[in-house]
């Protein structure tokens, strides 16, 4: 069987029919994704990312039969620079340290470009996964208790919370066993 960068031939062809279509009945690249990964089985991140490497595959001469015609193209791909990135994290924990949520802050930050969004949250949450020292060391820089405390204390009072929460139903279901128990002994004198 032979495969285009672990899909099929017909896979591939399949996918990039899909695409097509749904580009030309006015749907999103992400609805396109999902659709297709939820109808063949398939993670919505899956698809995408095959689609992309597929895309830079030109001048493979499967490849280039395949989407010859289609008018298919990715966008350059613009990481952030080192002072992007530091000043997108000062920017992210003063919105925080204002009671915003990250989601919050990005929103605020991104004025409603939806792309400068994904990028940011993907690039925070990349940071806060791989390099959360750096976000410790900015959130240090500007007086700001570490995000590594914040987050463990966030999970402390969570945990209480969730003890209390045991320990209330403990009781009230302690106490249900004590009244059955008690009307158990009296019909039993009776």
């Amino acid at each position: 069987m032979n495969k285009i960068n672990g899909y099929t031939e017909e896979e591939a062809t399949g996918l990039i029919q899909y695409i097509c279509t749904g580009r030309d009945a006015g749907k999103t690249l992400s609805y396109l994704f999902e659709a297709y990964g939820r109808e063949h089985s398939r993670a919505k991140g899956s698809v995408r990312n095959y689609y992309y490497a597929l895309l830079k595959s030109r001048g493979d001469d499967r490849v280039d039969k395949l989407l010859e015609g289609k008018e298919l193209r990715a966008g350059t791909i613009r990481p952030f620079t080192e002072e992007e990135t530091d000043e997108l994290i000062r920017k992210i924990l003063l919105e925080k340290q204002r009671g915003c949520s990250v989601r919050r802050a990005i929103v605020n930050l991104a004025n409603g470009d939806e792309k400068l969004m994904l990028r940011m949250q993907n690039k925070y949450r990349n940071l806060l996964k791989k390099q959360p020292e750096r976000i410790a060391r900015i959130a240090q820089d500007l007086g700001f208790p570490a995000e590594a405390d914040f987050l463990q204390k966030k999970i402390e009072r969570e945990i209480d919370a969730l003890y209390s929460r045991i320990a209330l139903d403990l009781r009230r279901e302690n106490e249900f066993l004590r009244a059955e128990l008690e009307k158990l002994r009296r019909e039993k004198k009776a």
